[in-house]
């Protein structure tokens, strides 16, 4: 392990090498600290468009809808708010009507491992540390013929077609 070290060389692309510099903690700073995650040295024409905003933390932005619905006094005032359409409208120009939101809560305590040779499996009870916690969220829409599971980015990206309630089903 290293210590607090503040200099390091860098290679910036430019033909010139091995410079040492000091830099501010959390460059590299001690093990335990919150560290500084920075785009590395990329060419002009290399750059990427910017992320969506929309979509940055999206992980975050569900673990936080789960949290809340499950105790929204308003469910549906919820949804509205999380820009969860009731209608929504799929880019290919199918409409889907929302019929149900799911959770479910998962607790991983068990493991299965491959034995040597791939003649079965070894099954081996997980130490309370290795357990692990999950959540999953669905939301269920009807297409007119069968319902459709969408996750919470699948179903935000839906076209909210909210105010058209009636649709027509194939065949009646």
């Amino acid at each position: 392990m290293h210590d607090d070290h503040h200099h390091h060389s860098h290679d910036h692309g430019d033909g010139h090498h091995h410079h040492d510099h000091p830099h501010a903690l959390g460059h590299n700073g001690p093990a335990g600290k919150p560290l500084q995650w920075q785009t590395p040295h990329l060419p002009d024409q290399a750059h990427e468009p910017p992320a969506d905003p929309a979509t940055v933390d999206l992980d975050l932005v569900e673990s936080a809808f789960l949290e809340g619905f499950a105790r929204a006094p308003d469910p549906s005032s919820f949804l509205r708010l999380a820009g969860i359409p009731f209608v929504g409208e799929r880019a290919d120009g199918v409409r889907l009507h929302l019929l149900r939101v799911e959770t479910e809560d998962l607790v991983d305590v068990g493991a299965v491992m491959p034995l040597v040779g791939g003649t079965g499996v070894a099954y081996h009870p997980l130490p309370a540390r290795l357990t692990s916690h999950r959540r999953r969220l669905a939301f269920i829409y009807h297409d007119g013929s069968e319902q459709k599971p969408l996750g919470f980015a699948a179903a935000r990206a839906l076209a909210d077609r909210s105010a058209a309630s009636q649709f027509t089903v194939p065949g009646h």
